[in-house]
């Protein structure tokens, strides 16, 4: 067996660098994964145990020494399209040329860069961005390799839950003419599959390859495939007069996107994303999936509760990219509270109904209320309530859950902290404590800015005193 490699991991609490970890644990590496914020790093404790830490924004000036000199491997998955319209180019080049400058005191052999495909003559923002950063990763004191991908298909990742909530809820849509621009998806199976084959892969060093499924399909013909492969048929009927505007607008209320990641999404959709080659697959005789299995195999992950990573988990599925660390504290003095709690008889059967809240499950009292404060959020630029949950009973701090962000997830404990990432004239917490005495503690806590925020907290005083009310009661209901 080949000797096991330590690799260094950014973007480690990505959609793709979940899934990555996961794999290159199985392959008995050992990984190092560099994040922002170690505490929302979502994993659990058997996993955490088995990988090291360590803390870099790679958009600070570089603190070189932080990283160990003998790392073999590195993966560069970080970008920052979702972060902002504007100036995610900028930040990803900084972040690039920071990157390089960490690596330059270690021994690294080899950068591994998962990039997109770029071989349309006129590139979108985001994709100009993608080859850019490939550019300047050329310059660095190692061999890098460049996998381009374009739609990546897989339960969780952001074009799968696209389509499957365009699908879903829309069986006759009248679509913007970008409905109609080539793609060619291709299975996050394989996609890890070569991120992992490259190691070390002489072959492969200082060169770019673009990476695809079998298929080359429009918009349409994807949506059309997922369709059959759910069993049902929808109409599409694309009109050329959506402006990419009325397009992004489109894109946001009908799906879980947030409304940065849909202007830069449709900006990339006018362009076709199709491999001008298949020269890696032929090197490696690797075969990829076709997009109609590609769907097949992400519904078999979520019909059996295994979706390892989702993008909504990922903090640009939010209004917060600072780090969440410092609102685990909530605050006692300047605040306003509703606080409620109850003797439980089955605490035990308790705690599991407070880890399976939110989602499909709902939150046990007047979900259409909950419905309707998301609808609200969204046409007020939020998150809204389409987020659900990665998983219907795991719960790691970091996830997203509808439209709060989990801080603090601790079963031993018998405490769930969430921090509301909906639009708010303040900031607003709720919390869920079984005490020693099995009394459930559930606190709402806001705290207001300015008179907005106190007005917004006593217009809504009397939902408060039903909807947790009713949620407090049949939570601790037992059958």
């Amino acid at each position: 067996m080949p000797k096991p490699l330590k690799i260094l991991l950014t973007g480690a609490n990505g959609y793709i660098g979940m899934r990555l970890l996961q794999e290159l644990l199985r392959l008995e590496h050992q990984v190092i994964c560099a994040v922002r914020n170690a505490e929302r790093l979502s994993i659990d404790t058997q996993t955490r145990v088995k990988i090291d830490i360590i803390e870099i924004d790679f958009l600070d000036s570089p603190s070189p020494h932080k990283l160990p000199q003998d790392i073999d491997i590195a993966y560069f998955l970080i970008h920052s399209m979702s972060s902002s319209t504007k100036n995610f180019d900028e930040q990803e080049a900084t972040t690039a040329h920071h990157f390089n400058a960490y690596l330059a005191h270690t021994r690294v052999q080899q950068v591994i860069y998962l990039s997109g495909i770029v071989n349309d003559a006129h590139l979108s923002k985001h994709l100009s961005s993608r080859k850019n950063v490939e550019e300047i990763l050329y310059k660095g004191a190692f061999h890098l390799t460049v996998l381009r991908a374009g739609i990546i298909v897989g339960s969780g990742s952001s074009s799968f839950e696209i389509i499957r909530d365009i699908c879903e809820k829309l069986p006759i849509m009248i679509t913007p003419k970008w409905v109609l621009t080539k793609s060619q998806p291709i299975a996050i199976r394989d996609v890890i599959y070569f991120l992992t084959a490259v190691l070390q892969n002489h072959q492969t060093y200082d060169d770019s390859f673009d990476i695809g499924g079998p298929n080359i399909l429009t918009y349409k013909e994807m949506l059309k495939g997922y369709a059959k492969v759910r069993g049902f048929k929808n109409w599409i009927f694309s009109v050329p007069v959506m402006t990419p505007k009325l397009s992004s607008y489109w894109l946001y209320f009908v799906t879980s996107t947030s409304y940065k990641l849909a202007i830069n999404l449709v900006d990339s959709m006018k362009m076709e994303v199709v491999a001008k080659d298949h020269r890696l697959q032929e090197l490696l005789k690797y075969k990829t999936h076709t997009y109609e299995e590609a769907i097949t195999m992400a519904f078999k992950k979520i019909a059996q509760n295994s979706v390892v990573s989702s993008w909504k988990d990922s903090m640009i599925s939010g209004r917060f990219k600072e780090s969440l660390g410092q609102y685990i504290q909530v605050p006692k003095f300047g605040v306003l509270t509703d606080q409620k709690k109850v003797l439980l008889q089955k605490p035990e059967h308790t705690l599991e109904k407070i880890w399976q809240i939110g989602g499909n499950t709902g939150w046990y009292y007047a979900n259409w209320l909950w419905q309707l404060r998301g609808f609200l959020d969204k046409l007020n630029g939020g998150v809204g309530l389409r987020r659900g949950r990665t998983h219907p009973d795991k719960i790691s701090p970091g996830d997203a859950l509808d439209f709060w962000r989990v801080l603090l997830a601790d079963k031993k404990e018998k405490r769930l902290l969430l921090f509301a990432e909906m639009r708010l004239p303040g900031e607003a917490w709720l919390e869920f404590k079984i005490d020693k005495n099995n009394i459930l503690h559930q606190t709402a806590t806001f705290r207001p800015k300015g008179i907005r925020g106190r007005l917004y907290w006593y217009s809504i005083v009397p939902f408060h005193y039903f909807i947790f009310g009713g949620m407090i009661k049949n939570i601790a209901k037992t059958p």
